[in-house]
């Protein structure tokens, strides 16, 4: 189904992978110069507050942004598969993504973000942002995923709440991504309702955030 809006055309399209079904929401930028392609963590779908806010920004600044299904997600299972099965959802779905000829970052939030980490330099991805980069399990510090962010290959940003349980940006190592910090938010980027910002404000940080800096990708 095809819908217009002020700033940007939406279609879905269904995409065959090895990992099974795809499905790709395409946010078009009437003069696009790059296509973002976000896909979803383990627990979550492409719903998410700062998925469909980038979806909503960045097709004004050129970016077509393309929210992204992985195949288990799209089957209406509950869990996702073992990050190898994510990665081979992710090989898959790539094509299509980069069929405009676009530069393509590679992107998504938790789980989705450790796949575009993993896989970036193997599928030529312009860039990579992460967000909500899952860098240790809740309450496990020593079990760090550090070198998958590290080893991305490209120019990456890291989006990430400031009360993130899964890694707060103080727990980083050095490296030569740039990171932004959104106060107080989770790893949803939900902030408290005492918080000194609202929700609003929260996600105005992340998409700020990303618009500038997809601005200043060559």
């Amino acid at each position: 189904m095809t819908h217009v809006t002020k700033t940007a055309r939406t279609t879905t399209e269904t995409v065959e992978t090895d990992a099974g079904t795809a499905r790709i929401t395409w946010h078009e930028a009437k003069k696009a110069r790059l296509v973002l392609a976000v896909s979803h963590g383990a627990g979550g779908g492409i719903e998410a507050r700062d998925l469909i806010a980038l979806a909503e920004a960045l097709p004004a600044h050129g970016v077509t942004v393309a929210r992204v299904e992985q195949p288990w997600r799209v089957a209406g299972k509950k869990l996702a598969p073992a990050p190898k099965t994510l990665d081979t959802g992710w090989r898959g779905i790539w094509p299509a993504l980069a069929k405009s000829g676009l530069p393509v970052i590679s992107g998504g939030r938790s789980a989705g973000a450790r796949v575009a980490c993993r896989t970036a330099t193997e599928l030529g991805a312009h860039a990579v942002l992460a967000l909500s980069f899952p860098l240790h399990p809740p309450g496990k510090p020593e079990k760090s995923r550090a070198d998958e962010l590290l080893g991305s290959g490209v120019p990456t940003l890291v989006v990430q709440g400031g009360n993130d349980p899964f890694g707060r940006p103080a727990e980083f190592p050095e490296g030569t991504y740039a990171l932004v910090e959104v106060p107080y938010g989770d790893h949803g980027f939900a902030v408290p309702k005492r918080a000194e910002i609202s929700q609003d404000e929260a996600v105005a940080i992340i998409t700020d955030a990303v618009v500038e800096w997809t601005g200043s990708l060559g």
